[in-house]
């Protein structure tokens, strides 16, 4: 491992115990900022509403942490919007923001577009499938950005089981974005959860950033944001384990294939040939082709958007 990795390790990689709550409390009510929860959502009916209450209940109403929870809806076609307004989140529907540039599908998209639906200095990122959900993964990710201005991202880092079995979640994040952070960013490799979903920044540097569309949004923001402001401006907050519902070896093929496209382009700028992936599924007469497009758009910083612009003169 490089020194350099090592040394960060040593000095970036905390855990949620580190800080407590008192002291983040104190260090918000100095500096005066304000934090933003954001859950991108699709079809997350049975979880998204616990997730809303627990940080509303915890950081909310208990202390005065969190300033605002946003559900972004990726379009859900079940009672996802519902369940997060009841639960207390101010819902807003991914179509709604920006519209003069028509939406597309993919994570990235809706968190590009939360940074106009939103006003916290630090905005916090939660997946909406989590269950068993723990405003620790929360306090976890916000506390180093409030208590050490030197700080502009922080990634939460976590056991993740599957099928009861410890460790063993997170298997594109193994087979794929490891080797290739490892292989061509190697200032990264110290990042135990490269790809998860439970991050914070600064608006300052989420404004400064392109997002790629879809499942590439995690690796493109980590390496641009090394490139941007460094490695030490980076962290990550051990908060325990994370259990959500996993994908199917296809989903997760379609997963590999977005993030793949995103490090191609960070290499090289290039120009990628064949924007999609063919996958085989078993039908009445043997293995059937089945091909998906590779997200192949990215948004741009959010300070190049006009109305963007508008907003922080008005």
């Amino acid at each position: 491992m490089l020194a350099e990795v090592e040394r960060w390790l040593s000095t970036r990689s905390w855990s949620v115990t580190d800080r407590p709550l008192h002291q983040i409390l104190a260090a918000k009510r100095a500096s005066g900022q304000t934090v933003s929860v954001v859950l991108p959502a699709l079809n997350e009916e049975e979880t998204v509403g616990d997730i809303v209450a627990v940080v509303r209940h915890d950081l909310m109403h208990q202390v005065p942490l969190v300033d605002e929870v946003v559900v972004v809806d990726s379009g859900s076609t079940d009672r996802t919007a519902e369940v997060a307004a009841a639960a207390g989140a101010r819902v807003v529907h991914r179509d709604e923001i920006l519209p003069r540039i028509p939406a597309v599908p993919g994570k990235g998209e809706v968190l590009w577009r939360s940074l106009l639906v939103t006003t916290g200095d630090i905005v916090a990122f939660v997946d909406a499938d989590l269950k068993e959900f723990s405003s620790d993964f929360v306090t976890g990710i916000v506390g180093p950005l409030l208590t050490d201005p030197d700080v502009h991202l922080v990634k939460a880092m976590y056991d993740r089981p599957l099928a009861g079995a410890a460790g063993q979640g997170g298997r594109v994040t193994e087979l794929m974005a490891r080797p290739l952070l490892n292989m061509h960013w190697p200032q990264l490799a110290g990042f135990v959860q490269p790809l998860g979903g439970e991050y914070a920044a600064r608006r300052t540097l989420l404004e400064q950033l392109p997002f790629p569309v879809g499942y590439g949004v995690e690796l493109g923001m980590l390496v641009d944001a090394l490139h941007l402001v460094g490695l030490d401006a980076l962290a990550q907050v051990d908060v325990g384990v994370r259990i959500h519902r996993h994908q199917d070896g296809q989903a997760l093929g379609r997963m590999a294939a977005a993030i793949y496209r995103t490090a191609q382009l960070r290499l090289a700028r290039g120009h990628l040939i064949r924007p999609s992936l063919t996958q085989f599924e078993r039908g009445e007469d043997g293995f059937e082709p089945r091909t998906y497009s590779v997200d192949t758009e990215e948004r741009p910083p959010m300070t190049e958007i006009a109305e963007y612009a508008a907003r922080k003169v008005a």
